[in-house]
């Protein structure tokens, strides 16, 4: 692995870590820090597709009034492919309560900016139960 490409993974991970971070302190200013004005995002809940920074903030909404801040909001594995300029993140999360154990994917895409990461897709699914 180039050094090149180390550091980019490792921004694109110091990023998902605070943007978890965030959304475990219902902090909308960090959870939308970061996202691409024209992010696209799916998300298991309705709407089923949010296209903009302003739909994606609302999606907040309704997560942060079901999830108490205490509850966990935590990335259990995480893999990142990285160039200097995109890159993409996959991780299971877990969600809520201290002795839950309910897991999401989480898919993000990236790309470099100015200089800076900016997610331009983020994706949330579980499993189908059907």
């Amino acid at each position: 692995m180039t050094q090149q490409r180390h550091t980019a993974e490792t921004e694109v991970k110091t990023l998902i870590e605070a943007w978890a971070d965030a959304v475990r302190r219902h902090d909308y200013a960090g959870v939308l820090a970061n996202h691409d004005q024209d992010i696209v995002m799916f998300d298991v809940p309705p709407p089923f597709q949010s296209r903009g920074l302003d739909a994606y903030r609302k999606t907040w909404d309704l997560f942060f009034g079901c999830q108490r801040s205490s509850y966990a909001f935590d990335i259990e594995d995480i893999a990142i492919t990285a160039s200097d300029v995109v890159a993409f993140a996959v991780a299971v999360m877990r969600c809520g309560p201290p002795d839950d154990t309910f897991q999401f994917r989480l898919t993000i895409g990236l790309r470099k900016v100015g200089g800076d990461w900016r997610i331009t897709h983020e994706h949330h699914s579980v499993p189908a139960t059907d």
